[in-house]
């Protein structure tokens, strides 16, 4: 005789962001998994992967949302970091093996100075322990089996960097650089620029493009919460527009345009910056956001649109 089986818990059908400080040693996908489960959610992704090892935002999407995180994946990120001198380890991070102890002998003026050396534009080689994928395999599968493989040089750049405490070997800094950055390789890079290595001992993720950790809150606070109080943590879809100019039509545009008519812009009540802007978010006149579009060529042509019962 078969168990009975347990009747299947509904998913509820949500729309927003959930700004979640990220524990350590958990994954980005597990975190994901966590929290769609605690909100019973029938879609959510999340906007970028975080290392186990870091700590801090990661901004989770459900619903419509999730038609928005390329844009944070795009986005600048900024991090609070603190490397260790005079180690470099198989991973660049305190996961890895020690393969190189040399002795400090720099002082916090020369740690200053070296980090001057990495603002702006910088070439920077993706570390083996990384996903970044080779003839369809990730490069931490040959760093595993004791391979190197060739890797091309990759342009990013660190829009900030500040010394933040130093206590050698220990120093901790803040950075915002543009997307696709290695902060561990960054943290190396620093080490060998001061002659002795380096290698990452922690790391927080600060902020998402216009997202920051203020209103963030932790697995541990929303299992604690109510369905009611988990809720009230979620933000609104447009939270991750947020940079983009605002654009309101009238009630006879919004039905042109959420049925992917292009718009013309002289027929619009709409700014100067809106008008020059590489995106806008788009709203009824109700303040209900109906998606983002592009304008250019004298047209508004809808890029995303937001599905909802009023659609």
């Amino acid at each position: 005789m078969t168990a009975p089986q347990r009747p299947r818990v509904p998913r509820r059908a949500l729309d927003g962001v959930l700004l979640l400080d990220k524990p350590l040693g958990l994954s980005s996908n597990d975190a994901l998994i966590r929290a769609k489960r605690l909100y019973l959610a029938k879609k959510a992704g999340h906007t970028g992967t975080l290392d186990p090892l870091a700590t801090g935002l990661l901004p989770l999407c459900f619903g419509e949302a999730t038609k928005f995180s390329q844009d944070l994946l795009e986005a600048d990120k900024t991090y609070e970091a603190t490397l260790r001198l005079g180690i470099r380890t198989t991973t660049g991070d305190a996961e890895g093996e020690a393969i190189d102890t040399r002795v400090v002998t720099c002082d916090e003026a020369a740690v200053q100075a070296a980090m001057s050396r990495f603002l702006g534009e910088i070439t920077q080689i993706p570390p083996m322990y990384s996903a970044l994928k080779r003839d369809g395999k990730p490069l931490y599968e040959y760093a595993r089996a004791g391979q190197t493989v060739e890797r091309e040089g990759r342009q990013v750049t660190i829009l900030k960097l500040d010394l933040l405490a130093c206590a050698l070997p220990d120093a901790t800094f803040r950075v915002t650089c543009t997307k696709g950055t290695y902060v561990r390789t960054l943290a190396e890079d620093i080490g060998e620029a001061l002659g002795c290595g380096a290698h990452l001992v922690a790391l927080r993720r600060t902020g998402v493009g216009a997202l920051t950790l203020e209103n963030s809150v932790t697995l541990d606070a929303l299992s604690d919460a109510t369905e009611a109080e988990r809720d009230t943590w979620l933000q609104p879809v447009d939270a991750l527009l947020s940079t983009f100019p605002a654009v309101e039509l009238n009630e006879d545009a919004t039905r042109r345009f959420l049925h992917g008519q292009r718009l013309k812009l002289s027929e619009l009540s709409i700014s100067a910056e809106a008008a020059n802007a590489p995106r806008v978010r788009v709203y009824a006149a109700a303040g209900r956001l109906l998606g983002v579009a592009k304008p250019g060529e004298g047209v508004l042509a809808p890029e995303r649109l937001v599905v909802t019962a009023e659609s």
